[in-house]
């Protein structure tokens, strides 16, 4: 835990640095490219971006440890009230495609190793490589079209349906549907998550097969699980409970990693299904040379990501006793 702080501090100044390297001017985005010199100027001045690096950077730190991540250049609205306003969009969104990915790839996986060689993992194998190496944007453009034009099964845009209104209160559609006492608001807001979840869980649910089949493979061919067998355990017991529970280690592993990854790349998804989270948001942030608004981002995501790891490494002690007892 003690080692988040330098990685966040590292990471706070690997963005400031990276963000003023860009081309462009903030000046310049809000006033437009036949702005004099003297305007911009001016705007410079009140931005504080007519300061050195290193004071900009100590006056940003210093807000940062107060809990303040700035302002909107552009806007001039909170990062950090912002954030708190779309983040439950990419967190729904995120948690959702990586459901997808272990409710198929882990089957998957178990599947493929315990039948190895045969049609079945070949074809798991197959479509896990197909996966790893299809575009997300070119993906989601496909099933946009053949499931939202075509066959008009799935909507391809926005959080729920423009006749549905619930109140806000938690900003997780699901839940505040729940909450709402409509019961048809949930329905359609699951169904309006189904596709851009699919998308999105699309390169996980690959990674977490072939990590799932890889570890098996290495568990199955254990002492233990041969005694298990000698014993009589039936092969659901042996795969189960002797196999799958100690093969687990990887696996929570690579979900944990892609938890974080989904968290702050899913700003093609949202883009493409007009996803109002915080990948989207960043991108027109970086467009617009919005400086807090792409450092806290990062800054949220990075926290986040160091906590997931931190959770993972956790739920190790969880899983296998032995290093609990070490």
């Amino acid at each position: 835990m003690l080692a988040t702080i330098p990685t966040l501090f590292g990471i706070s100044l690997l963005v400031f640095g990276f963000l003023h390297l860009i081309p462009g001017d903030p000046a310049l985005a809000i006033l437009g490219e036949r702005a004099t010199e003297e305007s911009v100027a001016r705007v410079r001045a009140a931005l504080g971006l007519d300061k050195p690096l290193v004071e900009q950077y100590a006056i940003y730190m210093g807000r940062v440890v107060q809990g303040d991540l700035g302002r909107s250049i552009l806007r001039d609205d909170s990062v950090s009230a912002e954030l708190a306003r779309r983040f439950p969009a990419t967190a729904e969104l995120s948690l959702a495609a990586m459901l997808v990915a272990v409710m198929i790839g882990i089957p998957a996986g178990i599947i493929s190793a315990v039948k190895r060689n045969s049609l079945a993992d070949s074809t798991a194998m197959l479509v896990s490589l197909a996966g790893v190496s299809m575009p997300i944007f070119w993906l989601g453009l496909m099933l946009s079209y053949l499931f939202g034009v075509v066959l008009r099964w799935l909507p391809t845009g926005a959080r729920l349906s423009a006749t549905m209104k619930i109140p806000s209160v938690t900003n997780f559609m699901l839940l505040d549907s729940l909450l709402s006492g409509i019961p048809t608001a949930f329905n359609d807001a699951a169904w309006h998550l189904l596709l851009p979840a699919m998308v999105l869980g699309t390169v996980p649910m690959a990674i977490v097969a072939r990590m799932t089949r890889s570890a098996m493979l290495e568990v199955l061919g254990q002492d233990y699980v041969r005694a298990a067998r000698a014993k009589g355990a039936t092969e659901r017991a042996v795969i189960l409970k002797h196999a799958f529970r100690n093969a687990l280690l990887p696996v929570v592993t690579i979900v944990g990693l892609q938890i974080g990854t989904l968290m702050g790349g899913a700003i093609l998804t949202e883009t493409i299904f007009s996803w109002p989270g915080i990948g989207r948001w960043v991108f027109e942030a970086i467009q617009a040379r919005d400086y807090p608004i792409v450092q806290g981002v990062t800054l949220f995501v990075a926290a986040l990501f160091v906590l997931i790891n931190f959770l993972v490494d956790v739920s190790y002690a969880v899983l296998d006793p032995r290093i609990r007892l070490s």
